[in-house]
């Protein structure tokens, strides 16, 4: 009905106006846009920024809602022992908290659906771009969106081969009339195949060295291609030396660039920095999920303890994802990561976020909390919490680098020079590299790994790739089958059947090619 009072309207002002034919030549060739295909769609430049543009939007799944209290996010947090939850309404959640997850779990669903729909796009923006015909001297801008297609494909991927391991390989656009409408399982040799593939595709696609307006840059995905080479290094595919040789290659290169552009990419100086809304996009900030209240607001807010008044919105948290004590007291004594609102955790906060200071009663996750949204001492808050999602941090390059580096030849100067600067940030004194041996420096690099990546969706793939759990009382690292996590199920064990995710029963009643399920489910 809209479109044809919108058609009615353009003819009427035509005629009214006594315009030729010609004039109103649109409106007699109009198709109809309520009715777009992607045939009659990709036709111009601008369908193509608009593709991509659509296929980044897509990302933000990881923060949408999976029932009361909880968002896809918590998935990647309930599972490591590092978090648990002051309140218990999300039966989902409370089942990742307990290990007792299965196919009928909303987030793993919901992580599926998202990261397919991304990969959905991507196919079809890299199927229909090379059509497209680009004004002269475009064809850099056409090779970038192309490039920029095969990064997102490749995020997307990289994490479904490490939650579900085998997954359905989809390289092209699919309708109800495609072969592999029910695609089957691929080995997991093969997705990591693609993912390289796109990575190395991207890293020559005429990238910006480093962007601050969201969009992948150059440095980010040679800082992703290393951490792919490192996890392809590990378990399961236990590539090995070569791979290790890769992953630290390719951080040296971020790294050089960092040494020679300090000021552009580097590690920021302090840790409020990296939740400083002004901030978004730069220094440190290598890739994140775009977030703007106008569109989609920050979506970590499960985060905030349980109704304690610490923003303007008063008695409002969830407390449904919080620090373990046991975590927290692991940190070693001085850490300024632990030390209160300036690390990554607060004990204490203001009132309605701008009022008389309080005790919390426990520590809560301060590493997200906008200050210039929410409010501070002195600070009017905005309301409008526009902070962005972390994927890649050069923290973590240089993680990357000093454990991969010694996985080839022990503790060398420039690994142990990346170490230690990730501790002389949290004011830690680091022992001189002749104290260490190649187990002990994995060891160190490892433990540096659980503390600096804390509730970035980070941890729980680092168990999975090392086959390691950090244990908190010895400080030492148990195998990952027999751990126990000292979370709300109260200390349920790490089984094998963890290292891969459950498939989601509908997917698996939709596509019967999917099975079997995964072991132990």
């Amino acid at each position: 009905m809209k479109l044809y009072n919108k058609n009615f309207f353009k003819l009427m002002l035509c005629g009214a106006i006594l315009l030729g034919p010609t004039a109103c030549s649109d409106f007699l060739d109009e198709q109809d846009p309520s009715n777009l295909q992607p045939d009659t769609f990709y036709t111009i430049p601008d369908h193509a920024e608009a593709a991509i543009a659509a296929t980044y939007a897509e990302m933000r799944f990881y923060g949408d809602g999976a029932g009361i209290f909880s968002a896809n996010w918590q998935m990647l947090e309930a599972v490591t022992g590092t978090a648990t939850t002051e309140t218990g309404q999300n039966s989902d959640l409370n089942n990742l908290y307990a290990l007792i997850y299965d196919g009928n779990t909303g987030h793993i669903s919901n992580f599926w659906n998202g990261l397919y729909r991304v990969i959905a796009n991507a196919n079809l923006a890299i199927e229909k771009i090379p059509g497209i015909k680009f004004p002269a001297g475009g064809e850099a801008q056409q090779v970038r969106l192309l490039g920029e297609a095969r990064f997102l494909r490749a995020w997307a991927y990289f994490y479904a081969v490490r939650l579900w391991g085998d997954v359905p390989l989809i390289t092209k656009p699919q309708t109800a009339s495609s072969e592999d409408f029910f695609p089957a399982r691929a080995p997991q040799e093969e997705v990591y195949k693609l993912i390289v593939d796109d990575l190395v595709a991207a890293e020559a696609a005429g990238f910006a060295d480093f962007n601050t307006n969201g969009r992948v840059s150059k440095m980010a995905v040679k800082s992703f291609l290393s951490k792919v080479y490192l996890t392809m290094a590990g378990f399961p595919l236990q590539k090995g030396q070569s791979h290790y040789k890769l992953a630290a290659d390719k951080a040296a290169e971020v790294i050089a660039y960092s040494k020679a552009n300090p000021s552009t990419l580097n590690l920021f100086a302090t840790y409020k920095e990296l939740h400083q809304e002004n901030l978004k996009n730069r220094v440190e900030h290598l890739f994140q999920i775009q977030y703007n209240a106008v569109v989609a607001a920050f979506p970590l807010n499960d985060y905030f303890p349980n109704f304690k008044a610490v923003t303007y919105a008063g008695l409002s948290g969830t407390g449904s994802t919080v620090p373990t004590m046991s975590f927290y007291n692991s940190y070693e004594p001085g850490d300024l990561r632990t030390k209160d609102q300036e690390g990554w955790f607060y004990t204490t906060y203001y009132t309605n976020g701008t009022g008389d200071k309080f005790d919390l009663g426990a520590p809560y996750v301060f590493k997200y909390f906008n200050i210039t949204a929410l409010g501070g001492p002195g600070i009017t808050p905005t309301r409008l919490n526009n902070l962005n999602v972390n994927q890649m941090r050069f923290a973590e390059v240089l993680l990357i680098f000093a454990e991969a580096q010694n996985e080839l030849t022990g503790p060398t100067q420039d690994a142990y020079d990346a170490y230690k600067r990730i501790r002389d940030r949290a004011q830690l004194k680091t022992p001189a590299l002749g104290t260490f041996t190649k187990a002990s420096f994995q060891e160190a690099v490892w433990k540096e790994r659980w503390y600096e990546f804390a509730y970035e969706g980070i941890t729980w793939f680092d168990m999975v790739r090392l086959r390691k759990v950090f244990n908190e009382q010895t400080k030492l690292f148990d195998n990952f089958v027999g751990h126990r996590n000292l979370n709300v199920s109260g200390g349920a064990p790490l089984l094998e059947k963890h290292l891969l995710f459950p498939l989601g029963i509908q997917e698996m009643t939709n596509n019967p090619s999917l099975k079997p399920q995964n072991p132990g489910y």
